[in-house]
């Protein structure tokens, strides 16, 4: 009886016409999970239940993840030891095999290309050793050459990425000291517009559906942001999305991040923007080189959860921004074993190993319908929509009609 009360709703239902609904991804810069897993860290649920497959737990209903950020770099085994317990060691084997489970696991996925052997960032964008006497005319060239050969490794390895960030924190140019720049001043634009085009170039012959993200960290600076992609759109870059880093501590209040999204919208207003970076500290909050927020949000997984949902309310008004993700989720070093401190940031608890309660508040970024938002025949779908069975079982796998989730909104298929 209630397959035929089904089969008669979905029948009745899928009259109606096929609304498109704008996707949206939420999940996290995942990129030291393999390295959390080899050193035998468990990870457990918000009730101390291990959750297994950490991957597959973070796309299930509970969560509702669908897409993680893995990093890149040239060579880490040039990067100093300092930095390599500091969480740098994805080459470009590491990103392969962590991106095809990422892959596996039905979510999408997005490599973050550092264009250096270790961190690149506003305050340092240092060339990798093997390149470092190149011309800017070489660099560009070699820019090509590698971001293809890296992406057709990926693909050949089941690690299409569905986004590419052609380098990371990009404020002030990248490959210093040729291509450094800032949003004031004329000085090496031209040199940053041939190294991001011919990134931008590999990206569009290797991953032609992938997404094009170009990232930066001035969120708290309204016009340096505004100026910096007025001069990308002058330069001719070929790109998609405007990434953001947004860290409160460190980028303002939401009310200036409103701002940005506002200006952003309509100064550029056929790129979507993603946060590609964001989090907040749920305990032993450092007193030097931040703004301390914790009369708003406590530093305390409650108040991290607060953060989160803040965050939230205020993205969920721009209609501009379809991604959030949070910065190193994974963090769950109770023996320190695999970056040798605490940063008491990510979404497990360093003393407990439990999921702090912020990881459930992620998926309110999503949109969500009462009951099943819409209706469309199996042969209608479209890789895009990204949806799974309440099971986590892809809907271009599954044999049978039935329910599934997509981008947050419960559909049914006949």
């Amino acid at each position: 009886m209630k397959t035929t009360i089904f089969t008669f709703a979905v029948t009745c239902l899928s009259m109606l016409p096929f609304v498109s609904h704008a996707q949206k991804y939420i999940g996290g810069d995942i990129s030291l999970l393999t390295a959390y897993e080899q050193a035998g860290v468990s990870f457990l649920d918000q009730d101390g239940k291990a959750v297994g497959n950490l991957l597959t737990y973070l796309r299930s209903e509970a969560v509702g993840w669908n897409a993680q950020r893995v990093r890149l770099f040239v060579d880490p085994s040039k990067a100093s030891e300092e930095d390599k317990r500091s969480g740098v060691c994805q080459d470009l084997e590491y990103v392969a095999a962590l991106g095809r489970r990422i892959k596996e696991a039905g979510h999408k996925l997005m490599v973050d290309f550092h264009y250096s052997d270790s961190w690149a960032d506003p305050g340092k964008q240092y060339k990798p050793q093997s390149w470092a006497s190149a011309t800017p005319e070489e660099m560009a060239d070699t820019v090509y050459r590698y971001t293809k050969r890296s992406l057709e490794y990926l693909a050949s390895h089941g690690a299409t990425p569905d986004f590419i960030q052609p380098g990371n924190e990009i404020s002030f140019g990248m490959l210093w000291p040729e291509g450094k720049v800032d949003a004031y001043h004329d000085a090496n634009w031209t040199t940053l517009a041939s190294y991001l085009k011919s990134a931008v170039r590999a990206c569009r012959e290797i991953c032609p559906s992938a997404g094009i993200i170009l990232h930066t960290e001035q969120a708290k600076n309204i016009t340096t942001t505004i100026n910096y992609y007025d001069r990308i759109e002058a330069s001719g870059i070929d790109y998609d999305i405007i990434g953001l880093s947004y860290y409160p501590f460190w980028h303002g209040d939401l009310t200036n991040l409103d701002h940005l999204l506002t200006q952003l919208a309509t100064r550029f207003a056929s790129k979507k923007v993603q946060i590609v970076e964001t989090a907040y500290y749920y305990q032993y909050q450092p007193t030097e080189y931040i703004t301390d927020f914790s009369g708003v949000w406590p530093v305390s997984p409650d108040g991290q959860a607060a953060f989160t949902r803040s965050l939230i309310d205020v993205l969920n008004r721009h209609d501009n921004v379809n991604a959030l993700y949070w910065w190193f989720p994974e963090e769950n070093g109770k023996n320190n074993s695999v970056i040798g401190s605490w940063i008491n940031r990510g979404l497990w608890n360093n003393n407990t190993g439990r999921a702090n309660p912020a990881l459930y508040e992620l998926k309110r970024f999503l949109p969500t319908t009462q009951g099943i938002g819409l209706v469309f025949r199996k042969d209608s779908y479209r890789e895009s929509e990204n949806c799974f069975a309440l099971n986590g079982q892809s809907l271009n796998s599954a044999p049978l009609s039935g329910i599934y989730i997509c981008g947050g909104k419960k559909i049914a298929v006949r």
